[in-house]
């Protein structure tokens, strides 16, 4: 059998040029180069098959047995033969053309709406398990205009935006996993990786994917699920009709898919200077070309040029295709005699696809466009060879630009999945990059979602954002938590100008996002108190985060935002008085009654402690207001008086702690008439 194999190579080569393929075993799974994709099928008379597919046709054959995998089209025809024990081959399964072209026929809807007033489709949820770090239990992301996901360090974080972009790229390398991805390193066919997305649309691509959600939109559900590294994820819409996951998809192929759904751009904290370049100039040159796609040279055309040179593209590939079609029949004819010789009544059949993926066979740039940065008039160097915090600027730079400019209608819509952006950058620029982030939505074509160790990339003056903590539960697991969402907290426009006034004033405001125990106090002084003693009992205190409100008005937002992820809060105020000297109303005395009704909005308001010093904390502690330099006076009091810095000490252990009682003139309170 194998001289004749061998006769058969030999014979083909006088035909057309051919590479033989040499393939490694690995127990009972065989990985081939990127030109094939592996994947198991149902048994063929009772007995365990793969299918071995490329470009032109494929084959079916058993495991353990000789492989013959071709792939024949303009220069290269492959022959890989593989022998075994066995001897035999399963039933013939060849690349059926006919029901290629009816998959080709089917009429695909865009997801991208016609009219500019319309929204844009935008994802809404990403549901991951068994991927990286992330075990069997779901971990659930809602997505908003801008995601922010916190948390400590390997907790999962990165995992969730790598996620869903390998998911986008389902149809190319970048859409393959390896073992690192799958979990412990193990293919656990109970525990496979599995990655659903949903989207909101406004268009009808098929009434059984598509579930009414009100004000003309529609939601669509699709997952991805991973057998094994280095191959295509099974994907699978939800039939909203039979209520199951099915294995017919929205939108069919992945590249019509792909194209409709918001694109991904990402970039990691410790990508390598390459990858990162990369990208940039990917983002700058994916703007000239939706540019490009809407360009009408003529006053009355109503196809754009791009459209037209598609099409022509197309045409001409078609009529290739035609004229091609009778020396393609030869070497058909010719390989399939030598074939049937050694593997009897199998045939090949070329299917040159000359209509799959269009937009591929052209580009108005070279293959990989590079970007060069330098002093104008001097010598300009490649991106990759500058440092971070120039590369870091030069994206900022570009998303800026992005956000700004005026978008075109029928642009795809993009994701920015970003990790830890915050490296490398000034705490200047970090301030302007974190603008930069939550302006980019406004545009109306993006969304964001980055992972971040600083508070200073959280801003809730805008009413666009999302926190999520990403962290580890008792068992281990990965576990997501919504923090915060603008729709459940209900900020007022005033809420929401004292937050961007605090914020401007305390960057580490946040910080409270990122766990811990929660004390807010309402001025400077009590801030500066507890914080000297945080670092005199580091050890007791290192897990405390003290929000300093600046003002009791500022309090109410404040605790609207806390009540949406958490009840073990502690919150300390002055009473104030409830007159002013000219016996008027004092506003800050009807204060305490705002902050008493956002309080008893939380459903477990009892775990709150709300404490209250009598007119205002220096009065309450230290008996005298300083005239001046209020913390430095407050640290100087509690370092040089020890009977002082413990009644200090157990008023910040009164707010952590509910059973141990504040000292005189603090108040635990539920009733105004308390503080009179």
């Amino acid at each position: 059998m194998l001289r004749e194999s061998l006769r058969l190579v030999a014979a083909i080569h006088r035909v057309v040029r051919f590479d033989v393929l040499f393939l490694e075993q690995f127990g009972t799974s065989i990985f081939i180069t990127s030109l094939s994709v592996i994947s198991d099928t149902e048994s063929v008379k009772g007995q365990k098959t793969r299918v071995f597919s490329s470009a032109p046709l494929c084959f079916c054959v058993k495991t353990d047995v000789i492989l013959v995998f071709f792939s024949v089209y303009s220069t290269m025809l492959s022959l890989v033969l593989r022998l075994s024990n066995e001897r035999q081959l399963t039933p013939m399964r060849t690349w059926n053309m006919a029901t290629k072209k009816k998959v080709q026929n089917e009429p695909t809807v865009s997801l991208m709406p016609e009219s500019e007033t319309v929204a844009r489709p935008r994802l809404t949820k990403l549901i991951i398990k068994n991927f990286r770090t992330i075990g069997t239990i779901p971990v659930e992301i809602d997505l908003d205009d801008v995601v922010v996901l916190v948390g400590a360090n390997n907790t999962g974080k990165s995992s969730i935006l790598r996620a869903y972009e390998v998911a986008m790229n389902n149809g190319s390398k970048a859409g393959r996993l390896t073992i690192d991805d799958f979990p412990n390193r193990q293919v656990l066919s109970e525990s496979l990786p599995e990655v659903e997305v949903h989207t909101v649309v406004f268009h009808k691509p098929g009434q059984q994917w598509m579930k009414d959600i009100g004000n003309g939109e529609f939601l669509i559900r699709e997952r991805w699920i991973w057998s094994n590294p280095d191959t295509e994820p099974k994907r699978q819409g939800f039939d909203v009709d039979n209520d199951a996951w099915s294995d017919s998809v929205p939108w069919g192929a992945p590249n019509v898919a792909n194209a409709y759904r918001p694109k991904p751009h990402s970039i990691g904290a410790f990508t390598s200077p390459d990858e990162q370049a990369d990208e940039i100039a990917k983002l700058l040159t994916d703007i000239i070309k939706d540019k490009l796609k809407v360009i009408k040279s003529g006053e009355n055309q109503t196809d754009t040029d791009y459209d037209l040179l598609m099409k022509s593209i197309k045409d001409f590939q078609s009529r290739v295709a035609v004229a091609s079609r009778e020396e393609t029949e030869k070497i058909e004819k010719g390989i399939s005699e030598y074939l049937s010789k050694v593997f009897h009544n199998y045939v090949i059949e070329i299917d040159s696809r000359s209509e799959d993926s269009i937009e591929k066979t052209y580009s108005p740039f070279k293959e990989n466009p590079t970007l060069k940065m330098g002093q104008s008039g001097g010598f300009l160097s490649t991106v990759a060879t500058q440092g971070s915090g120039a590369r870091r600027t030069l994206l900022w730079t570009a998303l800026k630009y992005v956000s700004e400019r005026e978008q075109e209608s029928g642009e795809r819509p993009h994701v920015l999945l970003l990790d830890e952006p915050e490296i490398c950058l000034h705490p200047s620029a970090i301030r302007d990059a974190r603008k930069v982030l939550y302006e980019l939505p406004k545009t109306g074509n993006w969304q964001v979602m980055v992972t971040t160790h600083s508070p200073v990339f959280i801003d809730l003056s805008y009413d666009n954002t999302t926190i999520i903590r990403v962290d580890r539960g008792s068992n281990n697991e990965v576990r997501s938590t919504t923090l915060y969402r603008p729709k459940t907290a209900s900020l007022s426009s005033d809420d929401k100008e004292n937050l961007k006034l605090l914020n401007a004033c305390d960057t580490y405001l946040h910080e409270f996002f990122f766990g811990g125990r929660i004390i807010i106090v309402e001025g400077d002084t009590e801030f500066t108190a507890f914080s000297f003693l945080k670092m005199l009992y580091h050890n007791e205190y290192k897990d405390v985060h003290i929000i300093r409100a600046r003002g009791k008005g500022t309090i109410p937002a404040i605790i609207k935002i806390l009540n949406q992820f958490t009840c073990d809060y502690a919150v300390l105020h002055d009473t104030d008085v409830p007159k002013l000297d000219n016996d008027n109303k004092n506003p800050a005395w009807t204060m305490n009654l705002s902050i008493k009704e956002e309080i008893d909005k939380n459903s477990k308001k009892d775990n709150v402690r709300l404490i209250a010093c009598k007119t205002n904390f220096e009065d309450a502690l230290f008996g005298q207001i300083a005239k001046r330099d209020k913390p430095y006076n407050a640290i100087s009091k509690i370092r040089d008086d020890a009977p002082l810095k413990q009644l200090v000490k157990q008023l910040l252990d009164s707010l952590l702690d509910a059973s141990i009682p504040p000292p005189d003139n603090c108040i635990k309170w539920d009733n105004i008439e308390q503080l009179q």
